[in-house]
Protein backbone atom coordinates (compact mmCIF):
# COMPACT_ATOMS: atom_id res chain seq x y z
CA UNK A 1 0.00 0.00 0.00
CA UNK A 2 1.52 3.59 -0.42
CA UNK A 3 2.18 5.62 2.34
CA UNK A 4 3.88 8.23 2.80
CA UNK A 5 6.86 7.22 1.82
CA UNK A 6 5.06 7.66 -2.20
CA UNK A 7 6.92 7.85 -4.54
CA UNK A 8 7.86 11.60 -6.22
CA UNK A 9 7.66 13.22 -9.28
CA UNK A 10 9.45 16.14 -10.32
CA UNK A 11 7.73 19.34 -11.94
CA UNK A 12 9.58 18.75 -14.56
CA UNK A 13 8.70 15.14 -15.04
CA UNK A 14 4.96 16.39 -14.60
CA UNK A 15 5.54 19.07 -17.32
CA UNK A 16 7.06 16.81 -19.83
CA UNK A 17 3.89 14.54 -19.72
CA UNK A 18 1.91 17.23 -20.41
CA UNK A 19 4.03 18.65 -23.04
CA UNK A 20 3.57 15.22 -24.57
CA UNK A 21 0.16 14.39 -24.20
CA UNK A 22 0.21 11.42 -22.23
CA UNK A 23 -2.34 11.02 -19.94
CA UNK A 24 -1.91 12.40 -16.15
CA UNK A 25 -4.14 13.23 -13.61
CA UNK A 26 -2.40 16.22 -11.51
CA UNK A 27 -4.97 16.53 -8.23
CA UNK A 28 -4.84 19.38 -5.69
CA UNK A 29 -6.39 17.78 -2.67
CA UNK A 30 -7.22 20.71 -1.06
CA UNK A 31 -10.73 22.04 -0.50
CA UNK A 32 -12.15 24.61 -3.36
CA UNK A 33 -11.59 27.51 -1.84
CA UNK A 34 -7.95 26.97 -1.07
CA UNK A 35 -8.06 25.23 -4.37
CA UNK A 36 -8.62 28.49 -6.15
CA UNK A 37 -6.70 30.45 -5.06
CA UNK A 38 -3.62 29.49 -7.07
CA UNK A 39 -3.07 25.68 -9.08
CA UNK A 40 -1.13 25.07 -12.14
CA UNK A 41 -3.19 24.98 -15.37
CA UNK A 42 -4.02 21.19 -15.23
CA UNK A 43 -4.69 20.63 -11.44
CA UNK A 44 -7.84 19.49 -10.82
CA UNK A 45 -9.65 19.45 -7.69
CA UNK A 46 -10.44 16.46 -5.83
CA UNK A 47 -10.90 16.72 -2.08
CA UNK A 48 -9.18 15.09 0.19
CA UNK A 49 -12.71 14.98 2.03
CA UNK A 50 -14.75 13.38 -0.39
CA UNK A 51 -12.13 11.10 -2.28
CA UNK A 52 -13.71 7.53 -1.77
CA UNK A 53 -17.07 9.12 -3.58
CA UNK A 54 -15.41 10.91 -6.57
CA UNK A 55 -12.56 9.01 -7.30
CA UNK A 56 -14.38 6.04 -9.44
CA UNK A 57 -16.33 7.77 -10.97
CA UNK A 58 -13.90 10.91 -12.25
CA UNK A 59 -10.94 8.66 -12.62
CA UNK A 60 -12.29 5.21 -13.95
CA UNK A 61 -8.67 3.71 -14.56
CA UNK A 62 -6.92 2.64 -11.55
CA UNK A 63 -3.51 2.17 -12.86
CA UNK A 64 -3.87 6.31 -14.37
CA UNK A 65 -0.84 7.89 -13.49
CA UNK A 66 -1.86 10.04 -10.41
CA UNK A 67 -0.18 13.14 -9.01
CA UNK A 68 -0.77 14.59 -5.77
CA UNK A 69 -0.16 17.70 -3.94
CA UNK A 70 -2.02 19.73 -1.12
CA UNK A 71 -0.88 21.59 2.23
CA UNK A 72 -3.29 23.54 4.28
CA UNK A 73 -2.65 25.38 7.48
CA UNK A 74 0.94 23.49 7.50
CA UNK A 75 -0.85 19.91 7.10
CA UNK A 76 0.05 18.36 3.84
CA UNK A 77 -2.70 16.40 2.94
CA UNK A 78 -1.33 14.64 -0.22
CA UNK A 79 0.37 11.72 1.80
CA UNK A 80 -3.07 10.53 3.40
CA UNK A 81 -4.60 10.79 0.04
CA UNK A 82 -2.44 8.76 -1.56
CA UNK A 83 -2.84 5.91 0.92
CA UNK A 84 -6.25 6.31 0.16
CA UNK A 85 -5.94 5.91 -3.23
CA UNK A 86 -3.90 2.90 -2.74
CA UNK A 87 -6.90 1.50 -0.93
CA UNK A 88 -9.26 2.09 -3.56
CA UNK A 89 -7.26 0.15 -6.12
CA UNK A 90 -5.18 2.48 -7.35
CA UNK A 91 -1.74 1.46 -8.37
CA UNK A 92 0.41 4.49 -10.00
CA UNK A 93 -0.19 7.63 -7.63
CA UNK A 94 2.84 9.60 -6.85
CA UNK A 95 3.39 13.35 -4.59
CA UNK A 96 4.33 16.08 -6.31
CA UNK A 97 8.24 16.72 -5.29
CA UNK A 98 8.08 19.61 -3.04
CA UNK A 99 4.70 20.22 -3.42
CA UNK A 100 2.26 23.62 -4.98
CA UNK A 101 5.56 25.34 -3.91
CA UNK A 102 7.96 22.95 -5.19
CA UNK A 103 5.96 24.11 -8.56
CA UNK A 104 6.37 27.69 -7.85
CA UNK A 105 10.18 27.40 -7.12
CA UNK A 106 10.99 25.34 -10.26
CA UNK A 107 9.34 28.26 -12.43
CA UNK A 108 6.35 26.56 -12.94
CA UNK A 109 2.84 29.16 -13.42
CA UNK A 110 0.24 29.16 -11.18
CA UNK A 111 -3.02 30.52 -11.80
CA UNK A 112 -6.21 31.61 -9.97
CA UNK A 113 -9.77 30.71 -9.59
CA UNK A 114 -11.83 27.58 -11.08
CA UNK A 115 -12.24 25.95 -14.62
CA UNK A 116 -9.44 27.69 -15.57
CA UNK A 117 -8.27 25.48 -18.64
CA UNK A 118 -11.99 26.54 -19.82
CA UNK A 119 -11.76 30.28 -18.86
CA UNK A 120 -8.02 30.98 -20.20
CA UNK A 121 -9.24 29.06 -23.90
CA UNK A 122 -12.13 31.33 -24.38
CA UNK A 123 -10.00 34.47 -23.73
CA UNK A 124 -7.39 32.48 -26.35
CA UNK A 125 -10.61 32.24 -28.41
CA UNK A 126 -11.79 35.71 -28.21
CA UNK A 127 -7.89 37.11 -28.59
CA UNK A 128 -7.48 35.12 -32.10
CA UNK A 129 -10.91 35.47 -33.79
CA UNK A 130 -11.47 38.72 -32.55
CA UNK A 131 -15.09 37.61 -31.19
CA UNK A 132 -17.30 40.41 -31.80
CA UNK A 133 -18.99 41.70 -28.75
CA UNK A 134 -21.03 45.10 -27.48
CA UNK A 135 -21.07 46.96 -24.22
CA UNK A 136 -23.70 46.74 -21.60
CA UNK A 137 -24.55 50.44 -22.67
CA UNK A 138 -25.15 49.26 -25.98
CA UNK A 139 -27.38 46.29 -25.60
CA UNK A 140 -29.55 48.03 -23.48
CA UNK A 141 -29.83 50.60 -26.03
CA UNK A 142 -31.06 48.09 -28.31
CA UNK A 143 -33.68 46.00 -25.84
CA UNK A 144 -34.94 49.71 -24.68
CA UNK A 145 -35.33 50.76 -27.98
CA UNK A 146 -37.39 47.68 -29.19
CA UNK A 147 -34.79 46.74 -31.64
CA UNK A 148 -35.13 43.83 -33.78
CA UNK A 149 -32.75 41.24 -31.23
CA UNK A 150 -32.87 38.53 -29.35
CA UNK A 151 -30.41 38.14 -26.28
CA UNK A 152 -29.33 34.58 -25.64
CA UNK A 153 -28.32 33.17 -22.05
CA UNK A 154 -26.00 30.79 -22.13
CA UNK A 155 -25.91 29.34 -18.73
CA UNK A 156 -27.61 26.81 -17.10
CA UNK A 157 -30.97 27.56 -16.37
CA UNK A 158 -30.47 27.66 -12.69
CA UNK A 159 -27.95 30.69 -13.05
CA UNK A 160 -30.27 32.42 -15.63
CA UNK A 161 -32.81 32.19 -13.01
CA UNK A 162 -30.94 33.99 -10.36
CA UNK A 163 -29.87 37.25 -12.37
CA UNK A 164 -29.96 37.66 -16.06
CA UNK A 165 -30.60 40.26 -18.43
CA UNK A 166 -34.11 41.69 -19.37
CA UNK A 167 -35.89 40.51 -22.10
CA UNK A 168 -33.26 37.16 -21.78
CA UNK A 169 -34.09 33.61 -23.16
CA UNK A 170 -32.33 30.61 -21.24
CA UNK A 171 -30.33 28.66 -24.30
CA UNK A 172 -27.58 26.71 -22.64
CA UNK A 173 -24.40 27.22 -24.40
CA UNK A 174 -24.44 23.75 -26.63
CA UNK A 175 -28.42 24.70 -27.71
CA UNK A 176 -27.29 27.71 -29.26
CA UNK A 177 -26.45 26.23 -33.09
CA UNK A 178 -29.95 23.74 -32.70
CA UNK A 179 -32.04 26.43 -31.73
CA UNK A 180 -31.01 29.83 -32.75
CA UNK A 181 -32.91 30.34 -35.72
CA UNK A 182 -36.60 29.25 -33.96
CA UNK A 183 -35.69 32.29 -31.82
CA UNK A 184 -34.16 34.69 -34.98
CA UNK A 185 -35.73 33.19 -38.13
CA UNK A 186 -35.27 36.79 -39.40
CA UNK A 187 -31.64 36.74 -40.96
CA UNK A 188 -31.52 40.27 -40.08
CA UNK A 189 -31.83 39.81 -36.24
CA UNK A 190 -28.81 41.05 -34.06
CA UNK A 191 -28.26 37.95 -31.86
CA UNK A 192 -26.66 38.74 -28.11
CA UNK A 193 -25.08 35.55 -26.15
CA UNK A 194 -24.09 36.49 -22.34
CA UNK A 195 -23.13 34.96 -19.45
CA UNK A 196 -22.17 35.77 -16.12
CA UNK A 197 -18.64 36.80 -17.25
CA UNK A 198 -16.86 36.18 -20.45
CA UNK A 199 -15.83 32.24 -20.98
CA UNK A 200 -19.49 30.82 -22.47
CA UNK A 201 -20.32 34.87 -24.33
CA UNK A 202 -17.58 34.15 -26.22
CA UNK A 203 -17.63 30.36 -26.72
CA UNK A 204 -21.50 30.69 -27.87
CA UNK A 205 -21.09 33.79 -29.50
CA UNK A 206 -17.78 32.40 -31.69
CA UNK A 207 -20.38 28.38 -32.12
CA UNK A 208 -22.72 30.66 -33.50
CA UNK A 209 -19.96 32.34 -36.23
CA UNK A 210 -18.23 29.18 -36.97
CA UNK A 211 -21.67 27.73 -37.88
CA UNK A 212 -22.03 30.17 -39.97
CA UNK A 213 -25.73 31.55 -39.13
CA UNK A 214 -26.63 34.87 -41.22
CA UNK A 215 -27.62 36.99 -38.45
CA UNK A 216 -25.47 39.48 -36.70
CA UNK A 217 -24.17 37.79 -33.42
CA UNK A 218 -22.76 39.63 -31.11
CA UNK A 219 -21.26 38.61 -27.29
CA UNK A 220 -22.53 40.74 -24.23
CA UNK A 221 -19.06 42.22 -23.55
CA UNK A 222 -18.23 41.07 -19.50
CA UNK A 223 -22.17 39.77 -19.29
CA UNK A 224 -23.86 40.72 -16.44
CA UNK A 225 -21.36 41.71 -14.74
CA UNK A 226 -20.49 43.93 -16.88
CA UNK A 227 -24.47 44.89 -16.92
CA UNK A 228 -24.12 45.33 -13.21
CA UNK A 229 -20.88 47.34 -13.56
CA UNK A 230 -22.76 49.59 -15.55
CA UNK A 231 -25.00 50.49 -13.52
CA UNK A 232 -28.21 48.74 -15.11
CA UNK A 233 -30.93 46.72 -13.52
CA UNK A 234 -31.03 43.03 -13.76
CA UNK A 235 -33.96 40.43 -13.84
CA UNK A 236 -34.27 37.86 -11.11
CA UNK A 237 -36.64 34.97 -11.62
CA UNK A 238 -37.13 34.62 -15.49
CA UNK A 239 -37.96 31.72 -16.99
CA UNK A 240 -38.12 32.25 -20.57
CA UNK A 241 -36.77 29.18 -22.53
CA UNK A 242 -36.37 28.35 -25.83
CA UNK A 243 -39.04 26.12 -28.12
CA UNK A 244 -38.39 22.56 -27.17
CA UNK A 245 -39.02 21.66 -30.95
CA UNK A 246 -36.89 22.34 -33.66
CA UNK A 247 -38.36 22.46 -37.49
CA UNK A 248 -37.00 20.03 -39.52
CA UNK A 249 -35.46 22.57 -41.63
CA UNK A 250 -33.89 24.18 -38.94
CA UNK A 251 -32.57 20.82 -37.42
CA UNK A 252 -31.06 20.08 -40.90
CA UNK A 253 -29.39 23.32 -41.16
CA UNK A 254 -28.23 23.30 -37.78
CA UNK A 255 -26.62 19.42 -38.51
CA UNK A 256 -25.07 20.28 -41.73
CA UNK A 257 -23.21 23.44 -40.15
CA UNK A 258 -22.45 21.31 -36.85
CA UNK A 259 -20.55 18.66 -38.95
CA UNK A 260 -18.99 21.31 -41.24
CA UNK A 261 -17.41 22.85 -37.83
CA UNK A 262 -16.64 19.63 -36.19
CA UNK A 263 -14.72 18.33 -39.41
CA UNK A 264 -12.81 21.30 -39.49
CA UNK A 265 -11.68 20.77 -35.73
CA UNK A 266 -10.17 17.41 -36.23
CA UNK A 267 -13.41 15.99 -34.54
CA UNK A 268 -12.86 11.90 -34.77
CA UNK A 269 -16.14 9.86 -36.14
CA UNK A 270 -16.43 6.21 -34.56
CA UNK A 271 -19.04 3.55 -35.04
CA UNK A 272 -21.15 2.65 -31.79
CA UNK A 273 -20.31 -0.79 -31.78
CA UNK A 274 -16.50 -0.01 -32.09
CA UNK A 275 -16.22 2.23 -28.97
CA UNK A 276 -14.96 -0.60 -26.63
CA UNK A 277 -11.88 -0.31 -29.19
CA UNK A 278 -11.08 3.28 -27.85
CA UNK A 279 -10.20 1.27 -24.13
CA UNK A 280 -6.67 0.33 -25.07
CA UNK A 281 -4.68 -0.36 -22.06
CA UNK A 282 -3.20 3.09 -20.81
CA UNK A 283 -6.26 4.87 -22.20
CA UNK A 284 -8.97 6.40 -19.86
CA UNK A 285 -12.13 6.68 -21.91
CA UNK A 286 -15.11 9.30 -20.49
CA UNK A 287 -18.41 9.08 -22.21
CA UNK A 288 -20.82 11.69 -22.41
CA UNK A 289 -24.66 12.59 -23.26
CA UNK A 290 -24.26 16.20 -24.29
CA UNK A 291 -28.56 17.00 -24.45
CA UNK A 292 -30.14 18.45 -21.69
CA UNK A 293 -30.71 16.76 -18.48
CA UNK A 294 -34.46 16.48 -19.02
CA UNK A 295 -33.72 14.56 -22.54
CA UNK A 296 -31.03 12.33 -20.72
CA UNK A 297 -33.74 11.21 -18.42
CA UNK A 298 -35.95 9.56 -21.14
CA UNK A 299 -33.46 7.60 -22.52
CA UNK A 300 -29.37 7.84 -23.30
CA UNK A 301 -26.76 5.31 -24.52
CA UNK A 302 -25.78 2.74 -21.93
CA UNK A 303 -22.39 3.79 -19.88
CA UNK A 304 -22.90 7.60 -20.85
CA UNK A 305 -23.37 10.49 -18.44
CA UNK A 306 -25.41 13.32 -18.75
CA UNK A 307 -22.92 16.51 -19.37
CA UNK A 308 -24.87 18.80 -20.73
CA UNK A 309 -22.43 20.37 -24.06
CA UNK A 310 -21.93 24.08 -22.73
CA UNK A 311 -21.35 23.18 -19.45
CA UNK A 312 -18.63 20.01 -20.19
CA UNK A 313 -16.44 22.92 -22.07
CA UNK A 314 -16.69 25.16 -19.37
CA UNK A 315 -16.00 22.55 -16.86
CA UNK A 316 -13.44 20.35 -18.27
CA UNK A 317 -11.05 20.12 -15.20
CA UNK A 318 -14.03 18.61 -12.96
CA UNK A 319 -15.64 16.69 -15.49
CA UNK A 320 -12.40 14.84 -17.06
CA UNK A 321 -9.46 15.16 -14.58
CA UNK A 322 -7.46 12.98 -16.40
CA UNK A 323 -5.47 15.00 -19.23
CA UNK A 324 -4.68 13.31 -22.19
CA UNK A 325 -7.67 11.15 -21.83
CA UNK A 326 -10.12 10.27 -24.60
CA UNK A 327 -13.80 11.43 -25.08
CA UNK A 328 -16.24 10.16 -26.30
CA UNK A 329 -19.88 12.56 -26.95
CA UNK A 330 -23.48 11.81 -27.87
CA UNK A 331 -26.91 13.19 -29.04
CA UNK A 332 -29.90 12.38 -30.81
CA UNK A 333 -29.45 14.86 -33.32
CA UNK A 334 -25.86 15.37 -34.37
CA UNK A 335 -25.57 19.11 -33.92
CA UNK A 336 -24.66 19.25 -29.86
CA UNK A 337 -22.48 16.07 -30.03
CA UNK A 338 -20.42 17.92 -32.64
CA UNK A 339 -20.75 21.59 -31.70
CA UNK A 340 -19.21 20.86 -28.65
CA UNK A 341 -16.79 18.25 -29.63
CA UNK A 342 -15.42 21.21 -31.66
CA UNK A 343 -14.53 22.91 -28.94
CA UNK A 344 -12.87 20.37 -26.72
CA UNK A 345 -10.63 19.45 -30.10
CA UNK A 346 -9.54 22.89 -29.98
CA UNK A 347 -8.93 22.82 -26.14
CA UNK A 348 -6.21 19.66 -27.20
CA UNK A 349 -8.57 16.66 -26.15
CA UNK A 350 -9.42 13.46 -28.28
CA UNK A 351 -12.60 13.52 -29.15
CA UNK A 352 -14.72 11.17 -30.57
CA UNK A 353 -18.69 11.30 -31.87
CA UNK A 354 -20.64 8.49 -33.11
CA UNK A 355 -20.93 8.66 -36.76
CA UNK A 356 -24.34 7.67 -37.46
CA UNK A 357 -26.76 9.88 -35.10
CA UNK A 358 -28.27 7.33 -32.37
CA UNK A 359 -31.65 6.08 -33.33
CA UNK A 360 -34.30 6.17 -30.85
CA UNK A 361 -34.27 2.15 -30.03
CA UNK A 362 -30.41 2.56 -28.49
CA UNK A 363 -31.13 5.37 -26.07
CA UNK A 364 -32.23 2.44 -23.94
CA UNK A 365 -31.13 3.60 -20.58
CA UNK A 366 -33.07 5.97 -18.07
CA UNK A 367 -30.79 6.26 -15.32
CA UNK A 368 -27.48 7.48 -14.69
CA UNK A 369 -24.81 4.93 -14.60
CA UNK A 370 -24.39 3.68 -11.57
CA UNK A 371 -22.14 5.18 -8.92
CA UNK A 372 -19.80 2.38 -6.79
CA UNK A 373 -18.21 3.17 -3.89
CA UNK A 374 -15.52 1.49 -1.62
CA UNK A 375 -16.31 -0.14 1.71
CA UNK A 376 -16.70 1.94 4.80
CA UNK A 377 -13.84 0.96 6.66
CA UNK A 378 -15.06 0.69 10.03
CA UNK A 379 -19.28 -0.47 10.59
CA UNK A 380 -20.94 2.10 12.68
CA UNK A 381 -24.37 1.43 13.81
CA UNK A 382 -27.53 3.61 12.74
CA UNK A 383 -29.90 5.87 14.47
CA UNK A 384 -33.37 7.06 12.88
CA UNK A 385 -34.43 10.71 12.87
CA UNK A 386 -36.99 10.66 15.21
CA UNK A 387 -35.13 8.81 18.06
CA UNK A 388 -32.00 11.01 17.54
CA UNK A 389 -34.90 13.57 18.09
CA UNK A 390 -35.25 12.05 21.35
CA UNK A 391 -31.80 12.19 22.38
CA UNK A 392 -31.58 15.63 21.66
CA UNK A 393 -32.94 16.43 24.31
CA UNK A 394 -30.61 15.14 26.43
CA UNK A 395 -27.05 16.01 27.29
CA UNK A 396 -24.18 14.26 26.21
CA UNK A 397 -25.12 13.85 22.16
CA UNK A 398 -23.46 15.79 19.74
CA UNK A 399 -24.40 16.11 15.67
CA UNK A 400 -21.51 16.76 13.29
CA UNK A 401 -22.34 17.48 9.82
CA UNK A 402 -20.01 16.93 6.71
CA UNK A 403 -22.65 18.35 4.52
CA UNK A 404 -21.34 21.53 1.95
CA UNK A 405 -21.22 24.14 3.63
CA UNK A 406 -23.71 26.18 1.86
CA UNK A 407 -26.54 23.29 2.54
CA UNK A 408 -25.60 23.72 5.83
CA UNK A 409 -25.82 27.66 5.80
CA UNK A 410 -29.56 27.30 4.33
CA UNK A 411 -30.86 24.04 6.60
CA UNK A 412 -29.29 21.99 9.58
CA UNK A 413 -30.31 19.72 12.60
CA UNK A 414 -30.67 21.96 15.40
CA UNK A 415 -27.26 22.42 17.20
CA UNK A 416 -25.24 20.29 14.62
CA UNK A 417 -21.76 21.40 14.06
CA UNK A 418 -20.62 21.83 10.99
CA UNK A 419 -16.98 20.60 9.49
CA UNK A 420 -14.78 19.72 6.75
CA UNK A 421 -14.19 16.29 7.13
CA UNK A 422 -10.67 16.10 6.13
CA UNK A 423 -10.29 18.47 9.75
CA UNK A 424 -11.93 16.22 11.55
CA UNK A 425 -9.05 15.44 14.33
CA UNK A 426 -8.62 19.15 15.11
CA UNK A 427 -12.08 20.33 15.36
CA UNK A 428 -12.52 17.47 17.47
CA UNK A 429 -9.59 18.84 19.53
CA UNK A 430 -9.98 22.33 19.61
CA UNK A 431 -13.52 23.36 18.95
CA UNK A 432 -16.20 20.43 19.11
CA UNK A 433 -16.97 19.28 22.82
CA UNK A 434 -16.51 16.33 23.98
CA UNK A 435 -19.67 14.07 24.51
CA UNK A 436 -20.92 10.83 24.88
CA UNK A 437 -22.33 9.79 22.03
CA UNK A 438 -21.22 11.48 18.19
CA UNK A 439 -24.22 10.83 15.20
CA UNK A 440 -22.58 12.06 12.02
CA UNK A 441 -25.14 13.27 9.10
CA UNK A 442 -24.48 14.83 5.45
CA UNK A 443 -26.92 14.83 2.88
CA UNK A 444 -27.87 11.19 2.11
CA UNK A 445 -25.67 9.43 5.26
CA UNK A 446 -23.03 8.70 2.33
CA UNK A 447 -20.30 10.98 3.09
CA UNK A 448 -21.27 10.73 6.43
CA UNK A 449 -20.25 6.99 6.84
CA UNK A 450 -16.84 7.68 5.81
CA UNK A 451 -16.47 10.44 8.28
CA UNK A 452 -17.54 7.79 10.98
CA UNK A 453 -15.00 5.53 10.35
CA UNK A 454 -12.63 8.51 10.32
CA UNK A 455 -14.06 10.01 14.03
CA UNK A 456 -14.28 5.72 15.30
CA UNK A 457 -10.32 5.03 14.29
CA UNK A 458 -9.80 8.92 16.05
CA UNK A 459 -11.60 8.18 19.25
CA UNK A 460 -9.79 4.32 19.52
CA UNK A 461 -6.42 6.35 19.31
CA UNK A 462 -6.88 8.36 21.81
CA UNK A 463 -8.22 5.83 24.57
CA UNK A 464 -12.17 6.75 23.29
CA UNK A 465 -13.59 3.53 22.62
CA UNK A 466 -16.31 3.42 24.73
CA UNK A 467 -18.02 6.73 23.24
CA UNK A 468 -20.64 5.82 20.76
CA UNK A 469 -20.57 6.71 17.03
CA UNK A 470 -23.83 6.52 15.00
CA UNK A 471 -24.43 8.01 11.39
CA UNK A 472 -27.91 9.57 11.28
CA UNK A 473 -29.75 6.61 8.75
CA UNK A 474 -30.60 8.65 5.80
CA UNK A 475 -28.90 11.49 6.60
CA UNK A 476 -30.13 15.48 6.21
CA UNK A 477 -32.75 14.23 3.74
CA UNK A 478 -34.89 12.11 6.25
CA UNK A 479 -34.67 14.48 9.22
CA UNK A 480 -36.43 17.38 6.94
CA UNK A 481 -38.66 14.50 5.53
CA UNK A 482 -39.69 13.55 8.64
CA UNK A 483 -40.96 16.87 9.79
CA UNK A 484 -38.47 17.51 12.52
CA UNK A 485 -37.21 21.21 14.03
CA UNK A 486 -34.76 22.62 11.78
CA UNK A 487 -32.45 25.78 11.81
CA UNK A 488 -30.29 27.93 10.16
CA UNK A 489 -27.24 30.31 9.97
CA UNK A 490 -23.66 29.71 10.45
CA UNK A 491 -25.00 28.64 14.11
CA UNK A 492 -22.10 25.89 14.83
CA UNK A 493 -18.95 26.64 11.91
CA UNK A 494 -15.79 24.10 13.81
CA UNK A 495 -13.94 24.47 10.32
CA UNK A 496 -14.06 27.57 7.84
CA UNK A 497 -16.14 27.52 4.89
CA UNK A 498 -13.52 26.44 2.28
CA UNK A 499 -15.36 23.67 0.93
CA UNK A 500 -16.41 26.11 -2.14
CA UNK A 501 -14.77 28.65 -3.61
CA UNK A 502 -17.17 31.93 -3.90
CA UNK A 503 -17.16 32.87 -7.42
CA UNK A 504 -16.56 36.65 -8.33
CA UNK A 505 -19.82 36.58 -10.71
CA UNK A 506 -22.55 34.52 -9.04
CA UNK A 507 -25.34 35.21 -6.75
CA UNK A 508 -26.72 39.16 -6.46
CA UNK A 509 -24.40 40.55 -4.08
CA UNK A 510 -21.35 40.32 -4.84
CA UNK A 511 -18.64 43.70 -4.65
CA UNK A 512 -18.28 45.65 -7.75
CA UNK A 513 -14.41 45.37 -6.99
CA UNK A 514 -14.32 42.32 -6.81
CA UNK A 515 -16.35 42.02 -10.15
CA UNK A 516 -13.45 44.22 -11.70
CA UNK A 517 -10.67 42.31 -10.03
CA UNK A 518 -12.19 39.06 -11.63
CA UNK A 519 -12.24 40.93 -15.23
CA UNK A 520 -9.02 42.24 -14.73
CA UNK A 521 -7.57 38.61 -13.94
CA UNK A 522 -9.39 37.04 -16.80
CA UNK A 523 -7.76 39.48 -19.60
CA UNK A 524 -4.59 38.43 -18.27
CA UNK A 525 -5.06 34.80 -18.73
CA UNK A 526 -3.62 34.81 -22.18
CA UNK A 527 -0.78 36.16 -21.23
CA UNK A 528 -0.31 33.12 -18.48
CA UNK A 529 -0.91 30.93 -20.89
CA UNK A 530 2.20 31.98 -22.99
CA UNK A 531 4.16 31.73 -20.18
CA UNK A 532 3.20 28.16 -18.54
CA UNK A 533 3.37 26.56 -22.05
CA UNK A 534 1.02 23.18 -21.93
CA UNK A 535 -2.08 24.13 -23.09
CA UNK A 536 -2.17 22.82 -26.63
CA UNK A 537 -4.81 25.42 -27.33
CA UNK A 538 -5.55 25.35 -31.21
CA UNK A 539 -8.41 27.25 -32.33
CA UNK A 540 -9.69 26.91 -35.81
Amino acid sequence: MTTAASPQLSFAAVRERLVAREEIALLDVREEDPFAQEHPLWAANLALSRIEIEAWRRIPRRDTLIVLYGAHDGIDLAPLAAKTLASLGYSNVHLLEGGLEGWRAAGGELFRDVNVPSKSFGELVEHERHTPSLSAPEVKALVDGKANVVVLDARRFDEYQTMSIPSATSVPGAELVLRVRELAPDPATQVIVNCAGRTRSIIGTQSLVNAGIPNPVAALRNGTIGWKLAGQVLDHGADRQAPAAVSDAHRAQAQADARRVADRAGVRRIALDALQTLEAPGRTVYRFDVRTPEEYAVGHLPGFASAPGGQLVQETDHQVPVRGARIVLADDDGVRASMSASWLVQMGWEVYVPDVVPAASALIETAAPASAYPPVAAIVGEITPIDLAALLKQPGTAVIDVTTSANYVKRHIPGAWYLIRAQLGHALEAVIPSAQRYVLTCGSSLLARYAAADLRALLDARGKGDVEVLVLAGGNTAWFAAGLEIESGETRLATPRTDRYRRPYEGTDAPAEAMQAYLDWEYGLVAQLGRDGTHHFNVI
